[in-house]
């Protein structure tokens, strides 16, 4: 199914979830910083960190916790309404499906705590199984299902109920990488599919992130570290913790980079990012870096190069290759690196 623009369906960007000036402690440990964040209704925003950054206790701030700061989702104040009545979405790690009941009552049992009737649930637990596609699963158990497929399942008893906001807490970590990435391309499907869904999606893999985001928001000690399009913080980092957390990043000196008299070369508060893959391996002197290539590994159709320059020894940068029909020089010839001018930012350390 290809992608539709989200301007097309006429997505109200009314605000889908707000948070205003969250504070978490935990004694001492401050979990998350007087925090503040507006997520646009109809916006798939992931929540990218390392462990204990302070992500998941964000999402728990929306589903459910009533912390230190105040909450409104889709224009209504949720700061002190209990879980049950949030009318949120959640999709966990574990799935949490009942074993003993067939894919149709899992998905159907939210529906019946709110006391629907018979026929509204038979009606709504269809178009949620065809939405995930598995309308002919309906009298199956969990148990026969794969792991893919039991995810499905979970995430058709979280949509079941219409939510505002659908949250998601690293549901892709428990499958395989095959399969990690076909179930994270049926989620961007899916949110073509469905506009006008808020999706927060806590995840700390950053491939998650790039794919499936309209907006990242990178944490950091309870903090954000940096909040924007995947391609902002990939292309324009606003640190070396940005930079390095969205991608494999060189982080050199500015004069090594910069020839003398330019007014970036003097520079001594920031450092020059430049990507792996801005690099490129020439013949030694047809380029401004000079050095000696250190390591070559082989992922593929990518090549891995480790150069170590004459005017840095000690830390050497990294070139990411395409592998082609030419040759490349191998490990210990002399080489020089070109770029592109536009291909370096200037980032905070």
């Amino acid at each position: 199914m290809s992608a539709v623009p989200k301007e097309a369906f006429g997505v109200d960007r009314t605000p889908g979830v707000h948070v205003d000036r969250l504070t978490v402690r935990f004694g001492a440990r401050t979990v998350l910083d007087d925090l503040s964040l507006t997520i646009r209704r109809g916006e798939f925003l992931t929540v990218l960190g390392r462990s204990g950054c302070g992500k998941t206790t964000l999402l728990r701030f929306i589903a459910a916790d009533a912390l230190a700061g105040k909450l409104s989702v889709a224009g209504r104040d949720l700061t002190h309404v209990p879980p049950h009545q949030r009318n949120l979405g959640l999709l966990f790690q574990s799935y949490a499906l009942f074993p003993h009941l067939s894919v149709f009552d899992n998905v159907a049992f939210g529906l019946r705590a709110r006391k629907l009737k018979a026929a509204e649930i038979a009606r709504r637990v269809a178009d949620a199984l065809k939405l995930v596609q598995l309308s002919e699963s309906g009298h199956v158990m969990p148990a026969q299902l794969s792991g893919g497929m039991q995810q499905r399942v979970a995430l058709a008893r979280a949509l079941v109920i219409e939510p505002d906001v659908l949250l998601l807490d690293e549901p892709l970590s428990a499958l395989d990488a095959n399969l990690r990435a076909s179930v994270r391309s049926e989620l961007k499907v899916l949110h073509e599919r469905l506009p006008n869904l808020t999706i927060v999606c806590v995840t700390h893999d950053q491939d998650d992130a790039l794919v499936l985001s309209d907006r990242t928001l990178l944490m950091r000690d309870g903090r954000i570290a940096q909040l924007g399009t995947p391609r902002e913080l990939y292309d324009a980092p606003k640190d070396g913790f940005v930079a390095r957390y969205l991608g494999a990043a060189n982080l050199l000196p500015p004069r090594v980079v910069f020839p003398v008299g330019d007014a970036r070369y003097e520079e001594r508060e920031r450092v020059a990012c430049i990507r792996p893959e801005s690099f490129r391996i020439v013949p030694l002197g047809e380029g401004r870096l000079h050095g000696t290539i250190a390591s070559i590994e082989w992922y593929g159709s990518v090549l891995s190069v480790s150069v170590t320059l004459d005017a840095m020894p000690n830390e050497p940068v990294l070139i990411s290759a395409q592998r082609g029909h030419h040759r490349l020089p191998e490990k210990g010839s002399r080489v020089s690196l070109s770029f592109e001018a536009d291909d370096v930012v200037l980032v905070r350390p």
